[in-house]
C-alpha cells in the first residue's frame, strides 16, 4: 500500500494533522519528514520493530546503524545521554534548536534499544516547527536518519513530492513541509571535554 502524503503548514502546523502523523508512528510506521537541514526518515523510539524497519530501509544491520534521536528540548535528552559538563550544556543551549547533530556519551538505555554496545548517541533538536510539535505530541524521541544519499540527485532530497515518488512503497507517510535544504546538519563530537566538528554542514556553531 502506498504511503500517505500530507501537507502541514511549516510555521503553524495544524494539530489534527500532527495527530494523524503521531498515530502512524504509534502503529510502528516509518515517516519522511522535514527538518531544518535535509528531509529525514524517522520512527518512534518506543517501537523496536519500527527501528528494525528503519535499518532495513537504509540497508544496514541495526547493530551497525548510526541513527540519531530527535528530541523536543534539552530536558528530554537526559534519559538517553550520560551526564555531561557545563561547557557542553552551554554549547547545546546556545545552538539548539538548530541544524546540528551533537554526539554525546550514551546512557545505558541506548545499547538495549539498538541491540549493540553503542556508547554514543547523536542528538538533534531541529529548528523546525513541524518536527518539534511532532515529537512533543508523540511524547518520545524520533529515531532518525537523513534521506541524503551521495549518489542520488540533490533534487529528491529537497522536494517532498519527489521523496514520495521515490519511497511511497517503503514508508508509511510523507510530510510535505515545503522544499527542504540540500545541506545536512553540522555534526559535533561532545564525547570528550573539547567540542570537535566532525562534519561542517548548514549549522555554524556558536561558542
Amino acid at each position: 500500500m502506498a504511503a500517505e502524503f500530507i501537507s502541514i503548514h511549516p510555521e503553524t502546523p495544524e494539530q489534527r494533522k500532527i495527530a494523524q502523523v503521531v498515530k502512524v508512528l504509534q502503529k510502528g510506521g516509518i515517516i519522511a519528514y522535514p527538518t531544518d537541514s535535509v528531509y529525514n526518515f524517522g520512527c518512534t523510539l518506543d517501537n523496536k520493530r519500527a527501528i528494525e524497519k528503519l535499518a532495513k530501509l537504509k540497508d544496514v544491520k541495526l547493530k551497525k546503524a548510526n541513527f540519531s534521536l530527535v528530541c523536543h528540548d534539552l530536558k528530554s535528552i537526559d534519559e538517553y545521554t550520560a551526564p555531561f559538563s557545563r561547557s557542553i550544556f552551554k554549547a547545546l543551549n546556545k545552538n539548539l534548536p538548530g541544524p546540528f547533530t551533537f554526539i554525546l556519551n550514551a546512557s545505558n538505555k541506548i545499547p538495549k534499544l539498538f541491540d549493540n554496545n553503542k556508547k554514543e548517541i547523536g542528538i538533534r533538536i531541529p529548528d523546525n516547527n513541524i518536527t518539534l510539535e511532532l515529537v512533543e505530541m508523540l511524547g518520545v524521541p524520533l529515531v532518525t536518519t537523513s534521506i541524503h544519499n551521495e549518489d542520488e540527485m540533490i533534487e529528491y532530497i529537497t522536494d517532498p513530492e519527489q521523496i514520495f515518488n521515490n519511497y511511497k512503497n517503503q514508508v508509511d507517510l510523507v510530510i510535505d513541509g515545503g522544499i527542504g535544504n540540500n545541506e545536512p546538519s553540522t555534526v559535533i563530537d561532545c564525547t570528550k571535554d573539547d567540542l570537535e566538528i566532525l562534519r561542517q554542514g548548514i549549522g555554524e556553531l556558536e561558542y
